[in-house]
């Protein structure tokens, strides 16, 4: 086996974040599309029981990308600071939505500069002691964590765009 191309491995975990988030995934539309024609009202309806709305998965995500971008610029791993499932805001009004969807895109961008900055080495270096924790995402190498952010963003990307039509929210995602 060839020895690992660790430039070609920090391009691919780059163009899979950007394409996960804004970009043209392969497997349907990104996150921030499907966010373009959501408003803040229906950002946060629950039109199914035991489903998490639009909103909170959105702060979910945010809430995962930090908790990342912590873990990558050598941070022990730890729950995310704002929680796995963090609350809406007390007024969650179209201000507060596109400042969810503001900080959701930061995060993101804190999680490409947190690869960008990462030492070669570390990306092979497993997250926290090694020991795998499904409930912190440790115990697989920095590289491997990175691709599951993206990974997890299509995941619940998923299930925005099935909110979308469930809500009869249309256009282009």
């Amino acid at each position: 086996m060839p020895p690992l191309d660790v430039t070609h491995l920090r391009a691919t975990l780059a163009d899979a974040l950007a394409r996960s988030v804004r970009g043209d995934p392969w497997h349907g539309s990104a996150v921030v599309p499907l966010l373009r024609a959501v408003s803040a009202e229906q950002a946060r309806a629950t039109p199914l029981p035991g489903v998490h709305s639009i909103w909170e998965i959105v702060l979910h995500l945010t809430a995962w990308s930090d908790e990342v971008a912590r873990r990558v610029a050598g941070a022990p791993p730890e729950p995310p600071r704002a929680g796995d499932w963090p609350p809406l805001p007390e007024t969650p009004d179209d201000r507060a939505w596109r400042l969810a969807l503001n900080d959701l895109d930061a995060a993101n961008d804190r999680a490409r500069v947190a690869l960008r900055d990462c030492e070669d080495s570390r990306l092979l270096v497993r997250v926290g002691d090694g020991r795998r924790d499904l409930s912190l995402g440790d115990g697989v190498t920095h590289a491997a964590m990175l691709a599951g952010l993206a990974q997890h963003h299509a995941y619940h990307g998923g299930q925005i765009a099935l909110l979308r039509k469930v809500l009869g929210i249309g256009g282009d995602a």
